[in-house]
């Protein structure tokens, strides 16, 4: 009776769990927020700056630092602290909000992006690499259960506020919104989380983080240079991706955990299977609001509300799924819930061209529902099976796995989007046509996510 009782959401009330899982959905809320506010308000401004062959860089070029800040993020809560670490990522972050709010061009607004990504990559990994400090094993799911229903008060919130903002005020209105929560996290920050280094870690892995944002450029850059410079940059990007991933193994400050690349391995199970789920709903995340707000002639909150919903289901599926505790059920939840991801994605070009929008709208439920039953124990199986010494690396990899996916994602769709014919006249047309190669191809990435699924093991026991 009692280890039910201590494995009861109840406990996460109990004073420490809940000022430490606080600051923690904080975190989370910068990007959630974030990611809702830009989707939302980011066709208003292209209408107003230009730049529409560039959207996708607008998360590629948020989430390239994202990786950089993600994959350091552990080392610098070594060296530094987690709290200096935390305070000066969300610093750098707030200054990209303000340079991308007051943008004359989309470069502009791409430069705001970098900086918010390079602080929201650190303020993710170092989070996640506090989960398994501050919370025992048996109560992760449902931390990150929590942590999904921050995104779902983003999915409804985020939207709002950023479709209001757009259309009463102005798209850099919107992109504000997000101020005050930084700065309430900052204040979080210093009165919660603990200042002390804990001495470890090697040297900076610059050149191998820099190597690896390039890498990613290249494979973006693919979008908007003619057919055979495309095949090129990103035949070339994703040989120094793999470059770097080989050449990691060889130093001891290694930012990928032993045993990452292979995928017959329980971490890198985990590892790939993440990456490949992000990669393939990155189409969705980038497309989605636009092609609604454009073919069905939608405003700004409508169309963002739609965009969220992926969210929403998430949120809900993951607070159900949290309950599965025994292992043939999570097991059976991560394989479903990849495989649903999948059918998902893919269901979207079809969904477009049907003209249906309640089938767009079922799609994005679909997918939501996927991550939400899978993605916690995903996380949870990458923590579990690291190393006692790798577990920081471990933890912080995942939201850095998100954003590895999400930016080649992002940087495939913006390729095959627009050598498929999407246009800054944004064509009905010419919409429905790159819809249906850009979901296509991602849902083909989703599908092998499944396979790889399979080989992920949840921990044996988490309930005690």
């Amino acid at each position: 009776m009692s280890d039910f009782v201590s494995s009861d959401w109840g406990s996460l009330l109990q004073r420490r769990n809940a000022t430490a899982l606080t600051t923690l959905c904080l975190g989370v809320g910068l990007y959630a927020f974030n990611t809702f506010i830009v989707a939302t308000s980011l066709p208003s401004a292209v209408r107003e700056i230009g730049g529409v062959v560039l959207i996708s860089w607008a998360f590629t070029c948020y989430l390239v630092p994202a990786i950089i800040g993600g994959a350091a993020g552990a080392l610098l809560k070594q060296k530094f602290g987690a709290r200096h670490a935390l305070i000066a990522s969300a610093v750098v972050f707030l200054a990209g909000i303000v340079i991308s709010s007051v943008a004359g061009s989309m470069v502009e607004v791409l430069i705001g992006r970098g900086l918010q990504g390079l602080g929201e990559g650190v303020i993710a990994a170092v989070c996640y690499a506090l989960v398994p400090e501050l919370f025992p094993s048996r109560l992760i799911p449902k931390v990150l259960g929590v942590e999904a229903m921050v995104w779902a008060v983003a999915a409804f919130g985020g939207p709002f506020l950023a479709g209001l903002a757009t259309e009463f005020i102005s798209w850099r209105a919107a992109f504000l919104i997000n101020v005050p929560l930084g700065l309430a996290f900052i204040g979080l920050v210093v009165l919660i989380v603990p200042s002390q280094p804990s001495g470890a870690g090697g040297g900076f892995p610059l050149f191998r983080l820099l190597a690896l944002g390039l890498g990613i450029m290249m494979i973006a850059a693919a979008g908007i240079v003619p057919a055979l410079g495309a095949v090129a940059l990103v035949g070339l990007g994703a040989a120094i991706l793999v470059a770097v991933g080989l050449a990691d193994r060889r130093y001891a400050n290694r930012m990928i955990p032993t045993g990452a690349l292979n995928w017959r391995n329980p971490v890198g199970a985990g590892f790939w299977t993440t990456l490949l789920m992000f990669l393939s709903e990155a189409a969705a995340g980038v497309y989605v609001v636009m092609f609604v707000q454009m073919l069905w002639e939608l405003g700004p909150s409508i169309a963002g509300a739609i965009g969220a919903i992926i969210a929403i289901a998430w949120s809900s599926s993951a607070l159900l799924a949290a309950q599965w505790l025994r292992p043939k059920q999570r097991r059976a939840a991560i394989v479903a819930g990849v495989t649903l991801n999948a059918v998902g994605v893919g269901g979207l070009a079809l969904a477009m061209i049907s003209g249906e929008l309640a089938a767009v709208i079922a799609c994005l439920i679909i997918i939501g529902v996927g991550f939400g039953m899978s993605y916690a124990y995903i996380a949870q199986a990458i923590m579990d099976a690291a190393l006692p010494e790798e577990r920081d690396q471990a933890s912080g990899l995942v939201p850095t796995l998100q954003s590895v996916g999400y930016a080649i994602g992002a940087a495939l769709a913006g390729l095959v989007a627009n050598k498929s014919g999407l246009t800054q006249e944004l064509l009905r047309a010419d919409m429905l046509q790159a819809a249906v190669w850009v979901f296509g191809i991602a849902g083909a990435f989703g599908l092998v996510a499944a396979g790889v699924s399979l080989k992920v093991r949840p921990a044996r026991d988490i309930a005690h």
